[in-house]
């Protein structure tokens, strides 16, 4: 599954970039994040436990994944990455997002890539439907900040 999302907002690179490199931001504007903690380090590497929760009529799911910011340039590109600390092979979710400035605002795109098969069809639409939704909350929380 690959999916791609881009914004366009009156707020500074700066802002908006705030609000996409600490995935404990996210729960209050991704509402299929539920829950994000801070787990150490990788490395050098800050580490997240999160926590998707999502329905799609009678059915719900969840899943926790550790994801680790792997890529970080302030105010202009993050990227996260899934790594487990149990020493099994897991499906790979790759969470990366740029922030680039456009006249005196900015714009986002974010890309979600993840290759695990196990509900990967259900996964895509709850988050297709997520992504759509969650655009307008982000804008309207960093063009408040």
């Amino acid at each position: 599954m690959e999916l791609t999302a881009s914004l366009e907002t009156a707020a500074t690179p700066a802002v908006l970039f705030g609000w996409l490199e600490d995935l404990e931001r996210y729960p209050q504007w991704l509402s299929i994040v539920s829950r994000v903690e801070r787990a150490g380090s990788a490395g050098a590497d800050p580490a997240w436990l999160v926590d998707l929760r999502g329905r799609l009529g009678p059915f719900a799911r969840s899943k926790r994944l550790r994801m680790v910011r792997t890529v970080h340039e302030p105010d202009s590109r993050v990227v996260f990455e899934r790594r487990e600390s149990d020493g099994r092979d897991h499906g790979s979710w790759v969470l990366a997002a740029d922030v680039t400035p456009i006249g005196t605002g900015s714009s986002m795109s974010m890309e979600l890539r993840y290759s695990g098969g196990l509900w990967a069809p259900v996964l895509e639409r709850l988050v297709t439907e997520e992504v759509q939704r969650s655009g307008p909350r982000l804008k309207q929380l960093v063009e408040a900040t």
